[in-house]
């Protein structure tokens, strides 16, 4: 009798087993304490995490020719946006054949790279002129003003989505709008567009 009630017991413990474990599961998730939840990641606000007073910031090649300088008076930078904002900005870039290109502006706003540069209020970029070379004529000066301008530095593009004024040497164009490529040697004016040549003027 003792053997059969246990060979009986034996068959039926798998099954006990398997009960009391799904109770203790369940007594564990009633009473384990509630997990706690990942604090929700706070969204930078838009403050500047430090300022430049009064500066003046240079960059060259490896050779220690000056490429360009950013100058201003005062820079804030924003480390949600990566971008740095200028007060009185005066950009300065020279190519290897030391054409100068200048861009001022009451405010700028240039991402980390350096490679987009947006001019606010009285914004005025303009290119020296160059003097004729062998197998190359002479390249006027050339001048952009507008209360907008965005300046693409890698891709050498200006533009603007205000109205513009454009000189290069004596002919002067205004308009709308405009988007300049200087790669492609291309100008798009758009809107109302009004344009004064005058005779004699050195062309490509």
């Amino acid at each position: 009798m003792l053997r059969q009630g246990w060979e009986q017991f034996s068959l039926y413990l798998p099954v006990v087993l398997m009960g009391l474990l799904a109770l203790g599961t369940w007594w564990l998730v009633r009473n384990a304490p509630m997990p706690l939840l990942p604090a929700t990641q706070r969204q930078p606000a838009h403050q500047p995490d430090y300022f430049m007073k009064s500066f003046s910031v240079k960059s060259f090649d490896a050779t220690g020719r000056l490429q360009s300088e950013v100058q201003g008076e005062e820079a804030r930078h924003y480390p949600d946006t990566d971008t740095l904002e200028i007060d009185r900005a005066h950009m300065r870039s020279v190519t290897p054949t030391g054409r100068r290109t200048v861009a001022t502006a009451n405010r700028a706003l240039t991402n980390a790279d350096g490679s987009e540069v947006q001019l606010f209020g009285n914004a005025i970029v303009t290119r020296e002129a160059l003097p004729p070379k062998a197998g190359a004529p002479a390249q006027p000066r050339l001048e952009f003003r507008s209360e907008f301008l965005h300046a693409y530095t890698q891709t050498e593009r200006v533009r603007s989505d205000r109205p513009v004024i454009l000189t290069r040497g004596d002919d002067r164009f205004t308009a709308d709008g405009m988007d300049y490529d200087n790669l492609e040697q291309v100008l798009q004016l758009r809107g109302r567009v009004r344009g004064v040549l005058q005779p004699g003027t050195a062309r490509r």
